[in-house]
């Protein structure tokens, strides 16, 4: 899987994600480091990486809608400390079935998991 991790999430993440074959880019990576969102998220798409964010900014399910993008992921944890990212984020990839998430809106906190997937055309 193609993803790119929001400046807001630690590095380390990097190569947590990496060690379960994914392919992953930060801003810091791309030169993008303080970009704004609407530039953020252009990247990812153009790139068809699955964003991961904590961003607020991203939370506007009718701006980001399943089937619209490639995906995303928003992460809202009670106390967000950079341990508890990394182990929450890391945790859903080594459980879930991330692979079938392409397309979906993804909303994990510290204890549940929302998946929006995509309407199914008729």
């Amino acid at each position: 899987m193609r993803i790119k991790l929001d400046e807001n999430l630690p590095r380390r993440l990097v190569s947590r994600l990496a060690s379960f074959g994914h392919e992953v880019h930060t801003p810091h990576d791309e030169g993008l480091t303080g970009a704004d969102d609407s530039t953020l998220w252009e990247a990812a798409q153009r790139e068809g990486r699955f964003l991961i964010t904590q961003d607020l900014d991203f939370s506007d399910i009718r701006r980001f809608a399943p089937g619209t993008h490639h995906a995303v992921l928003l992460v809202r944890l009670r106390e967000p400390s950079r341990r508890a990212l990394v182990d929450r984020v890391e945790g859903l990839f080594r459980v879930e079935k991330v692979g079938k998430w392409e397309g979906c809106y993804v909303v994990a906190t510290d204890r549940k998991i929302r998946v929006r997937r995509p309407r199914i055309q008729r």
